[in-house]
């Protein structure tokens, strides 16, 4: 569920792109945007580059490029800011192949960022406390410096990686993996098509010095003459559409499926004015509505850890009818998971790419970290801007984790408790699909009976959580037809948005009750959020 605590809506002018090089002058109207010590920042661009760079400071600093002189009805990049989590997008207006968007983004040391563009550059200079690249075919090219302390893992599925750190190339020169020091910052990168390069620099890095004074807020003074950006004739400047900072009302995104009692079977076709929707007994006016006809982006999650190594072929088949069953508007991304969560497919249209990786699934090492697969998968669909798909994740696993008593090995870093946090905060839908994989403990190493039931139970909570359904899966030959009714149950899901009446941020939780208006109709999902 997404709780909007603030949209800053920011848009800047320029008459041509800024070159994306070491040599290039940002424009002078940053954004500054403060965050916490440990905050996440999702920086996404699907219409041009990215150039990111880590600094001393402790805010993010915004500022972009937009080729032409086009008059933008609505501004194209979006801000989302609240608690840990920082949200940069484009959202580009009017749609128009010939108008790039290039964003510069400053990033603090401390912070977890992920960046993500479709053709466009990614530029990364110095790794802050974690970073993951992803672009679908895009050239990435990070600058790293020396003496560099990073666990790096990077993978170009049909690119060319290129390298001067101290590490071998693998997968027919398509994958690098290698750790310098202790690892102690994280570096992942991701492309389909586009090339990579790495390069470590021993230079002192000038990107990570301090600016002199923070950047000003766009429009909080006049801007200087220049290229697309008229002067302002007057001591106090009005502010105008071409350097707009709005504040727009806080949204809360809620997702049901509903069904019919009678028969438990979904229902499809209803309209906006066949659903109420109430906040702590308060009813709410609905601002945005998505019917169950809406495309969803869809990430199935598979876990090959522990006793399903043996039935990667019944795995295989399971996950090709999903793809089969799926609609063909909807997107579909794979990640398979042990000891380390890996992207088998980025979300996709297509549906003979999406074949053929599924084909390429083979068993992973590692103990078994649902929890931060999980992670791992919340962050690959999280929605950077307000015009994102309605997204669904899927989750096949017994529900232990290394980080369970009476499990062994190496445990999710990420806790249980902090799990179920980002799961409520998410905005999308989580199915789990429980397998039964419980055997007979004969000594204190195997897996305890109690552990079994643990991980049906936090399964099922999960789901619960995340406002989608539990399904219990005996045997891996079942898996096929439960994946299908997934499909099936997507197909009732409508996404309602509002504005609470409540502005009030005190921590506390909203109750959420959404009543249809037709016999035996019943709406189901997620019970509410808490005010943060």
């Amino acid at each position: 569920m997404r709780l909007a605590a603030l949209l800053l809506v920011v848009i800047v002018a320029a008459s041509v792109v800024l070159p994306l090089t070491a040599s290039s002058t940002p424009i002078n109207q940053d954004i500054r945007i403060d965050v916490s010590t440990d905050a996440r920042v999702r920086v996404e661009n699907q219409f041009g580059a990215i150039e990111a760079s880590v600094w001393k400071e402790k805010y993010v600093s915004v500022s972009a490029a937009i080729q032409g002189n086009i008059p933008f009805k609505r501004s194209p990049i979006v801000i989302d800011n609240r608690s840990k989590l920082l949200r940069i997008s484009v959202v580009r207006t009017p749609v128009d192949p010939a108008v790039g968007i290039d964003l510069i983004v400053k990033l603090p040391e401390s912070v977890h960022a992920e960046v993500t563009t479709g053709a466009g550059a990614i530029n990364l200079s110095g790794i802050p406390a974690s970073a993951s690249l992803r672009s679908s075919s895009g050239d990435i090219r990070t600058e790293l410096s020396n003496p560099l302390n990073a666990d790096i893992s990077v993978r170009s599925a049909f690119g060319e990686i290129r390298s001067t750190l101290d590490a071998p190339l693998t997968g027919g020169g398509h994958a690098l993996e290698t750790r310098v020091g202790t690892g102690e910052h994280v570096l992942r990168i991701n492309t389909d098509r586009g090339a990579i390069n790495l390069e470590l620099v021993t230079r002192q890095s000038d990107l990570a010095a301090a600016q002199t004074g923070p950047p000003r807020l766009a429009g909080s003074e006049a801007p200087s003459p220049g290229a697309g950006t008229p002067a302002g004739s007057s001591e106090t400047e009005e502010v105008s559409e071409g350097d707009i900072i709005r504040v727009d009302s806080q949204l809360t995104t809620v997702n049901v499926s509903v069904v019919d009692r009678t028969t438990s079977r979904g229902v499809m076709g209803l309209s906006q004015k066949e659903f109420n929707l109430f906040e702590d007994g308060v009813e709410q006016d609905i601002a945005q509505f998505e019917s169950s006809a809406a495309p969803f982006d869809l990430i199935l999650l598979i876990d090959l850890s522990g006793s399903t190594r043996d039935k990667v072929k019944l795995i295989r088949a399971a996950a090709q009818r999903f793809v089969n069953a799926a609609r063909p508007s909807d997107r579909i991304g794979i990640i398979a998971f042990a000891g380390q969560a890996t992207l088998i497919s980025p979300l996709t249209l297509d549906r003979e790419l999406l074949r053929q990786r599924v084909n390429a699934i083979d068993t992973v090492s590692g103990d078994t970290k649902v929890y931060d697969a999980t992670e791992f998968a919340l962050k690959q669909v999280a929605p950077g801007t307000i015009n994102s798909r309605r997204t669904a994740i899927v989750l096949m696993s017994d529900g232990l984790d290394g980080a369970m008593e009476g499990v062994q090995g190496n445990g999710s870093q990420l806790s249980y408790t902090e799990l179920i946090n980002h799961v409520r905060e998410f905005d999308g839908v989580l199915y789990t699909m429980w397998l039964n994989t419980e055997y007979e403990a004969m000594s204190p190493l195997d897996t305890q009976p109690e552990a079994f039931d643990q991980g049906h139970q936090r399964m099922n909570q999960m789901a619960e959580v995340g406002g989608g359904v539990f399904y219990e899966v005996d045997r891996l030959e079942d898996l096929a037809g439960a994946y299908e009714r997934v499909v099936a149950d997507l197909g009732t899901v409508y996404s309602l948005a509002y504005r609470p009446t409540n502005k009030t941020r005190d921590g506390k939780w909203r109750a959420i009750r959404v009543n249809i208006a037709r016999p035996a109709a019943v709406a189901r999902g997620k019970h509410g959020y808490y005010a943060n």
